[in-house]
């Protein structure tokens, strides 16, 4: 059980890790674009910054799990 746990929580956090430092750098939108015309309240339903916090938020979370994992190996 531990194996899978060390297994599961390691690839899961690595893959993580990697797809949340790749949204960041590669789909943040630009500082160019039509962002700063928006008005703050509408910002979210801009569909390019919608689907970046989406994906920061999916990723940041499975990160999340991965550690737990992790700590769920070493702890039981």
């Amino acid at each position: 059980m531990k194996v899978f746990l060390v297994i599961t929580g390691g690839l899961l956090f690595l893959i993580s890790v990697a797809a949340h430092l790749y949204v960041k750098i590669k789909l943040r939108p630009k500082q160019d674009s039509d962002l700063d015309e928006i008005y703050w309240e509408f910002e979210d339903t801009h569909p390019t910054l919608a689907r970046y916090n989406k994906l920061c938020t999916i990723t940041f979370t499975a990160a999340t799990i991965g550690a737990l994992l992790l700590f769920a190996a070493v702890v039981f």
